[in-house]
């Protein structure tokens, strides 16, 4: 009897643990790129020993524009020094959102365009069903692939994209019957899983929000179980999506707070959530969060501020973490709002 109680108390104890938030420290931040453009969507990685960042870089904002391009830097002492080793853009299209993936033993960089056309074009004017994935590739990270037209994605906006058991996924929104008319999105939009068996041509697998579809970032569990933060399409929400192999039913419960450009990782044996928090008394802040069951525990507030968050994440070790992202909270000596890309170091403190 005494045994079993023993028992019982050191399970309930570990239970409890489980449920502790991990406490982190936030050192060593720092702007990591700024080149008088605007620099945004941040992304990172780790790919044969070395890491890589990547984000967009425009000189006309944030806006869509045909000058934006993706830049895709290196580094091999752990992201204390960068080194540019390629930059791609696509003729009359904005590539937006870069994001990487390592699949089948290639480094992908994906991204999300706009067709802009030539020239400027006005927001009135963005259409979803011109939309285009495209992506980079490279086998060492120093030689890089021309941009390829991404198959199975005309009328998609696709987004992160993570692999599981010899299979790419990427989260991809469109209008519902790729409707004509007015911009059409927020509550109306569609949010679909893609699936590739070579990272280049991309299928339908199954629908995970009939509306209000928007960013969304996939996470496999060693067993296959999707865990999924998704962007609320126009709202000021997040939802917490699950599903199972085959990936057929989806579950999804809404967050207590938006969550705009959503990451969601491992560390250290939990669940890192990040993006962008917006409250009345700060504004937008780039905000990091650890999931537990179904509630998100914030542990950072990123200096941050205005047009920001986006971040990417790489695993140092269990317990060190670099995490990028972007923001518009600092001027230059000019008095000039600038949008640059940050970077820190987090340290679990447990």
């Amino acid at each position: 009897m005494r045994t079993l109680l023993l028992l019982s108390s050191l399970i309930l104890l570990q239970s409890a643990l489980a449920a502790t938030p991990p406490a982190v420290t936030v050192t060593n931040i720092r702007r990591a790129f700024h080149n008088g453009e605007h620099n945004a969507f941040t992304d990172l990685v780790r790919f044969k020993g070395s890491l890589y960042l990547c984000f967009r870089s425009c000189p006309d904002g944030h806006m869509v524009f045909n000058t934006a391009s993706s830049i895709i830097m290196h580094s091999t002492d752990d992201g204390a020094t960068w080194k540019q080793v390629h930059r791609f853009s696509i003729q009359d299209r904005d590539t937006r959102d870069p994001h990487f993936l390592v699949f089948r033993d290639r480094l992908f960089v994906y991204t999300g365009t706009w067709w802009s056309g030539p020239g400027k074009i006005e927001p009135k004017d963005y259409d979803m069903n011109k939309m285009l994935g495209f992506a980079v590739f490279s086998d060492d990270g120093t030689s890089w692939s021309e941009p390829t037209m991404l198959e199975g994605t005309f009328g998609l906006y696709i987004w992160r994209a993570a692999a599981f058991d010899g299979k790419a996924y990427l989260c991809g929104r469109r209008k519902p019957g790729y409707d004509i008319g007015p911009r059409g999105e927020g509550s109306r939009v569609q949010s679909l899983m893609l699936e590739s068996d070579d990272g280049l041509v991309w299928k339908k697998h199954a629908y995970f929000n009939e509306t209000a579809g928007d960013e969304t970032a996939f996470l496999f569990e060693t067993d296959g179980s999707l865990v999924a933060i998704g962007r609320h399409g126009g709202g000021k929400e997040a939802f917490l999506i699950r599903s199972k192999p085959p990936y057929a039913d989806w579950s999804r419960r809404q967050f207590d707070r938006a969550i705009g450009g959503p990451l969601v990782t491992k560390w250290g044996g939990h669940t890192l959530v990040g993006g962008r928090h917006t409250t009345k008394e700060n504004g937008a802040r780039t905000s990091l969060c650890w999931l537990i069951g179904e509630q998100l525990h914030e542990f950072a507030e990123l200096p941050s501020g205005g047009d920001n968050s986006y971040p990417g994440f790489v695993e140092l070790s269990p317990t060190k973490g670099l995490i990028s992202w972007y923001s518009s909270h600092e001027k230059d000596a000019t008095g000039k709002t600038i949008t640059a890309v940050y970077m820190a170091e987090l340290n679990l403190t447990e």
